[in-house]
């Protein structure tokens, strides 16, 4: 069924447009080109019928049918239930290796509208944008649709700052389901994956803004920098994974698991796991931010561990791997050092609670630094 969800409400900040109109300049005189998305459960396509009526393939499909002289390459790099501070751990792997042409950033439902997250979405626009390929850059916005959450505030702050275009769901779907002209249940059935209706939708917002800039491609725009400055204190900008290829823990009953990860979603791999009570592994981690990414399971029960920075166990973080939700395994983040001394710290992951029944082992997927 067809909705008319005023998608030219969604073009919420301008930007400057200047790397958009070149990108479609490129790809009319018909320049190979690789599109990149990267963002949470929404942009992997979850609740889409099949990955081709997901909004990011949707897009890709408007610059295919748009430019029929470019081969375009399509990097999908959604990964469920992730914030934007993993994201800043894996946009070197995951999109800027492609070398991208174009990158859509999306983690408005995943992050809260937190002062936190308004830095760690800093670094991911920094790292993007700042990239020595210049992708042209979109921000998309979502919403949860039964209260109308998001990170946008803060995320638009940061899109306003680095004067980057963006499009939001709130200015377009959300008041057509609040009115009750389009009923939630025919785009979502959880209040925040959109099914395929809703994934077109989303794609209607997106594609409007694309159809504007393409209209105006021709009109002069000044090319600006990336200001050097930071609206915060820019601590996540270079956030990078230790996992078991890359780093060299003391292991004491913690085994590396070595395989091979299928696709970018795949993510409990290059890790370690321990299933017995008084297992460790210690890290030597260098930076003032310092995070342990684990697997929290709805297979249970499952081992409880505690993280300990610089040998102080006074202040050992919890990490339950039993996981409340039912929806799947998760793919968890929990910060256990902020702003701190810019220096090597020890990071020391140990577990405490084990049972006769564990349905699965403790799995570290691996520990997060920045500075």
């Amino acid at each position: 069924m067809a909705y008319n969800v005023h998608a030219e409400n969604g073009w919420v900040n301008r930007g400057n447009l200047y790397r958009m109109k070149e990108l479609m300049k490129r790809a009319e005189a018909g320049d190979r080109m690789t599109l990149t998305f990267l963002g949470g459960s929404i942009t992997q396509g979850s609740v889409s019928s099949q990955y081709t009526n997901c909004y990011a393939y949707l897009v890709f499909d408007w610059f295919v049918k748009k430019f029929p002289k470019t081969a375009f390459t399509y990097v999908n790099a959604g990964v469920g239930g992730t914030t934007s501070q993993f994201g800043t751990a894996r946009a070197e792997e995951d999109i800027l290796s492609y070398k991208p042409d174009f990158t859509i950033i999306e983690f408005s439902v995943n992050d809260d509208n937190t002062d936190f997250f308004k830095e760690t979405y800093e670094g991911l626009v920094r790292k993007i944008y700042g990239s020595k390929y210049e992708p042209a850059v979109l921000l998309v916005h979502n919403i949860c649709y039964d209260t109308g959450i998001s990170a946008e505030e803060k995320h638009r702050e940061i899109g306003t700052y680095y004067d980057l275009p963006s499009v939001s769901m709130k200015e377009t779907i959300y008041p057509e389901v609040v009115s009750g002209a389009i009923p939630v249940r025919e785009i979502t059935p959880d209040d925040l994956h959109p099914n395929t209706e809703g994934h077109a939708l989303l794609a209607e917002v997106i594609t409007d803004f694309l159809e504007k800039v393409y209209e105006q491609k021709d009109e002069p725009e000044e090319k600006v920098l990336m200001p050097q400055k930071a609206v915060t204190a820019n601590a996540y900008e270079k956030a990078k994974r230790h996992q078991n290829y890359n780093s060299e823990p003391v292991c004491n009953g913690f085994e590396a698991d070595y395989t091979l990860k299928k696709y970018v979603n795949d993510m409990f791999r290059g890790g370690y796991v321990a299933s017995e009570q008084g297992a460790s592994i210690k890290f030597e981690i260098e930076g003032t931010e310092i995070a342990v990414q684990y697997r929290k399971s709805v297979n249970k029960p499952a081992p409880i561990a505690v993280a300990i920075v610089d040998d102080d166990e006074k202040n050992a973080i919890i990490l339950d791997a039993n996981f409340e939700e039912t929806w799947g395994d998760c793919l968890y983040i929990e910060t256990i050092a902020k702003h701190i001394e810019d220096k090597k710290h020890t990071v020391e992951v140990k577990l405490i609670e084990t049972h006769e029944d564990d349905v699965v082992p403790f799995y570290l997927v691996s520990i997060i630094s920045s500075h």
